[in-house]
């Protein structure tokens, strides 16, 4: 029997439900835990398969901290070279927001959790600003909050593995 993604989400417990504050500022009568569930080697390789499979790109890449792992499966999962994207630009040693070569590159990003999508677009933008084409945003849940239709805005695609609308079964 395949399980899905879905299915391995809940059955990890990566879904809690209470009154949470969100990194996006909302409020939220339940929590995806994405972070805690792609430790998981099992289900963070199986995400990093199902991106892998149903893109397109020449490197993919991640905002830390919650993405970098599934940058890495996605890599791992594709042969494909990742990147890390900062979330604030280092100073001193090799400085810049992002580690791995983007230039002229089609680069995929991908996140674990969005709600607005205001982290994957300071992603999006960080690769642009490398001179990275960005052709799409992959990410395993989306709280279906705004991410799509900014995203739609920027001409960047956007895909889910899970919509939490399928997971809470609204």
């Amino acid at each position: 029997m395949v399980t899905t993604i879905q299915e391995m989400l809940l059955e990890s417990g990566a879904i809690e439900f209470g009154d949470f504050l969100l990194a996006s500022g909302a409020r939220s009568r339940y929590y995806i835990d994405i972070k805690t569930a792609t430790t998981n080697p099992v289900i963070l390789g199986a995400i990093g398969e199902e991106i892998a499979k149903a893109q397109d790109f020449d490197v993919v890449a991640g905002v830390a901290v919650g993405a970098v792992p599934i940058a890495v499966a996605v890599s791992l999962a594709s042969g494909k070279p990742f990147a890390i994207i900062r979330k604030t630009e280092k100073e001193h040693g090799k400085s810049g927001a992002i580690i791995g070569d983007v230039k002229d590159k089609k680069v995929l990003l991908v996140e674990d959790v969005t709600t607005s999508g205001r982290s994957a677009l300071y992603g999006v933008e960080a690769l642009r600003s490398a001179g990275a084409e960005v052709g799409a945003v992959v990410t395993v849940v989306d709280r279906e909050a705004g991410a799509a239709e900014m995203f739609r805005r920027q001409g960047v695609r956007f895909d889910a593995l899970v919509r939490v609308s399928e997971v809470l079964n609204e």
